[in-house]
């Protein structure tokens, strides 16, 4: 038996509803996730709270993009391109899903921040990806892409100064070289 497409309006048939209840068995509905709040978002760590309202007092602040240092002052630009200040924490992403790699990112950020760190290393891995076309492996990495676009939401990108890829023996265009805003 096929269920028929249902015009606005339409009711379902009693055949369609007795399809509907043998097909959907016993599925139950799963709880939905909350909205995302609209106010200033809170993180609890222990006995510490990051209101990121207060984070940042300063203008709108703009994305983020590898390597711009447009809003650091000069020495500290200089100081975060040579690669002079130490990798404090560092977080491997290697083996890990998108959502796994989401939620790890985010504690990371969040905690190097709570725990007054300046600079920290996240390695997303270059990804392989095959090329169909040429017949060869082509580098496409997932996490690669995504964990920029994740520094820039509105719960990390408060905590963040700028980023980069940094030097080959730290994992180069595979890793983010991330200096942290100051925690005051």
């Amino acid at each position: 038996m096929k269920m028929q497409k249902l015009k606005q309006g339409q009711e379902p048939t009693p055949e369609d509803k007795d399809f509907w209840a043998e097909i959907a068995g016993e599925v139950e509905r799963l709880d939905q996730p909350p909205e995302p709040p609209l106010k200033s978002v809170v993180i609890k760590e222990v006995e510490q709270t990051i209101r990121m309202n207060e984070v940042y007092h300063g203008n709108d602040l703009g994305e983020l993009r590898e390597g711009s240092l447009a809003d650091i002052d000069g020495a500290t630009a200089r100081r975060f391109k040579r690669g002079d200040f130490a990798v404090e924490a560092t977080l491997d992403l290697h083996g890990y899903t998108e959502e796994r790699a989401y939620n790890a990112v985010s504690d990371f950020i969040k905690k190097a921040y709570l725990a007054q760190k300046r600079c920290v290393l996240i390695i997303t891995g270059k990804g392989l990806a095959h090329d169909e076309e040429r017949d060869i492996l082509a580098f496409k990495g997932l996490l690669k892409e995504k964990v920029p676009q994740w520094l820039n939401g509105r719960e990390l990108r408060p905590l963040i100064l700028a980023f980069r890829h940094p030097d080959v023996k730290l994992g180069g265009s595979g890793a983010l070289y991330i200096l942290l805003r100051r925690k005051r």
